[in-house]
């Protein structure tokens, strides 16, 4: 590639800051309200116009469970937010933990809300343009590029919640990217929104999930009529009044990493959103025959990119064995979700899991160490970019599990940013714990049967279908 040489100048500088946060998605937003709650004085810089991420820009149109099957397990702020949402969607059920649907308007709100309520500065419309850095592992500024110009962020402790480990990356962190032996990643999705559905037929008519065996998305796929949709995947809710937001279909060879590969991806994505439309119009006519395509993502659905290594890197084994951690800073019950590749979800029954699925009330502990990326002193990472084998990252990717992620790593920068050294590797975690059960975090202490249930935990090829 050919390279161009800067002219030097200098560019305004802001050193004001305790903590800042880079993403405004689910763990950037309760990152940067804990660690202002902690009384850090914090940043929260979003590269969009709105915060939330995937569950607002992106369209994704439920929460994945906050159950274990038995209780709500993402609680502190992220039980905040869930519930809060909740409460405004009144044809959703109080009482409901898992697989809720998101009115993303709402959410937006929400975000708003929670984070100027803790006091945190937000900065929209500004994307990250490089990563200053001493010799020594640590940040010295973040250079960003907005309405402002090119401008230089300084803090004490950073917080990477970019989703692909951007931050760290670009500051030297060790990490690996998708499959380890062919560099694969897995499939994007580009969530939409159709509107004017007629609700009682939808609901009344048959179940579209691909889970269902008799779904007319099997009619859609064999008519040959379009052939531009690309498998079975159709994940779907009521989002609002005469609106169903879908999150299916996939798209291979997108790379978060690369601006290019994205803007090809959104573009097909906003077509085959209207032959989704076209096809359901045709299949379910009495649901779908006068509905329009409302919205598409701002966001393109992506499931994964880089894996920071930190202090530990969580195992599928440690998933296995619903492993405890003196230093977790959270639980998780969600499942291995990975999704294919593209021969991989063509085939009849989709992508099979290869580790089962976890029972009523088990879950496993996410260290403290999966957020500390090796070699850099003040900078933490929460989301779906934490130090983890790509099998766990199939499961603490999504938007429940980011939001508690992201409240341990606000209160841990806040510590780090009030220590002298602001050495993120030096938090005290039994005073973060501590400050998480505080809030409400659910973190109980290990359980005795832990050896037990690990002899009695194992893997299954069944063709569960993946979601």
């Amino acid at each position: 590639m050919k390279t161009y040489t800067m002219r030097r100048s200098e560019i305004p500088l802001r050193d004001e800051w305790d903590v800042i946060v880079v993403g405004g998605g689910p763990a950037g937003c309760t990152a940067a309200a804990a660690a202002a709650r902690e009384g850090a004085k914090t940043l929260l810089i979003e590269a969009t116009g709105s915060l939330g991420g995937m569950g607002t820009s992106g369209l994704v149109p439920a929460w994945c469970p906050f159950s274990d099957h038995e209780k709500m397990i993402y609680r502190g702020l992220a039980r905040k937010v869930f519930e809060a949402l909740k409460a405004q969607m009144p044809h959703v059920p109080q009482d409901a933990l898992d697989w809720v649907p998101i009115e993303p308007e709402k959410l937006k709100v929400i975000y708003d809300d929670l984070v100027r309520g803790a006091g945190v500065t937000v900065l929209f419309l500004t994307q990250l343009g490089s990563v200053e850095t001493d010799d020594k592992g640590r940040i010295r500024a973040l250079i960003t590029a907005g309405k402002n110009g090119l401008q230089a962020m300084h803090a004490k402790v950073y917080v990477d919640c970019t989703g692909d480990g951007d931050v760290a990356a670009w500051a030297g962190a060790e990490y690996l990217k998708g499959d380890t032996a062919t560099g694969e990643l897995m499939p994007a999705t580009h969530c939409f929104n159709l509107g004017n559905v007629d609700e009682y037929a939808y609901v009344n008519g048959p179940l579209l999930h691909a889970n269902n065996k008799n779904s007319p998305i099997f009619d859609i796929l064999r008519s040959g009529k379009y052939p531009q949709i690309p498998d079975s995947h159709i994940c779907n809710n009521i989002i609002a009044p005469r609106t169903v937001g879908f999150n299916a279909g996939h798209l291979w060879d997108v790379d978060n990493t690369d601006a290019f590969s994205v803007s090809e991806a959104l573009m097909n994505g906003r077509k085959l959103a209207a032959v989704y439309r076209d096809a359901l119009a045709d299949a379910l006519p009495a649901a779908f025959g006068s509905s329009f395509v409302a919205a598409t993502g701002a966001l393109m659905g992506i499931r994964e990119t880089r894996r920071i290594t930190g202090d530990y890197v969580l195992s599928a084994q440690d998933y296995i064995r619903r492993a405890s951690f003196d230093d977790e800073i959270c639980r998780n019950s969600y499942f291995i979700d990975i999704h294919g590749t593209e021969k991989e979800e063509k085939q009849e029954g989709g992508k099979r899991e290869e580790i089962k699925r976890y029972g009523p009330g088990e879950s496993h502990g996410i260290p403290y160490r999966c957020l500390t990326p090796r070699g850099l002193i003040n900078v933490l990472v929460a989301g779906r970019s934490i130090s983890c084998e790509r099998e766990v990252q199939g499961s603490v990717r999504v938007m429940p599990v980011c939001l508690a992620m992201g409240e341990a790593a606000g209160i841990a920068a806040a510590h780090a940013a009030s220590a002298p050294g602001h050495d993120v590797h030096a938090v005290d975690v039994i005073a973060l714990r501590r400050r998480l059960r505080e809030e409400g975090a659910y973190l109980p202490e290990p359980a005795a049967d832990a050896a037990e249930r690990a002899a009695s935990a194992g893997t299954s090829t069944g063709g569960v279908r993946y979601h």
